[in-house]
């Protein structure tokens, strides 16, 4: 299955409605938004292009709700609980070995 590969492929792999430049829903925007200051490689499919990727990647994950963000092959969750690493400094440490990754001082303005 190929959201298998995906998650094992991509040390940043984010289901969202819509795409990184053009979120079509505040939540997918706010992991957007959370995710950037990080400088990750981060790769993305859009769930709205194909009902059926939808369906897949809830069975997948046993995850309900988008966006869905795996890291380093984890499901880790969604906006609001990358919201929260973010806040508490477990983001930062998730995302340190990941290539590209910059020490992150910015603010998220959410």
């Amino acid at each position: 299955m190929f959201l298998a590969y995906d998650v094992k492929d991509n040390p940043v792999m984010l289901y969202m409605k819509g795409v990184p430049e053009l979120p079509q829903c505040g939540f997918s925007s706010l992991a957007i938004r959370v995710l950037k200051p990080y400088q990750v490689p981060l790769a993305s499919r859009n769930i709205l292009e194909d009902p059926e990727l939808k369906s897949a990647v809830k069975a997948f994950s046993h995850w309900p709700t988008f966006p869905q963000i795996f890291i380093k092959g984890e499901l880790v969750g969604g906006s609001d609980i990358i919201l929260n690493m973010h806040q508490n400094g477990e983001l930062k440490e998730k995302l340190k070995e990941i290539s590209g990754s910059q020490e992150n001082k910015s603010e998220v303005n959410c």
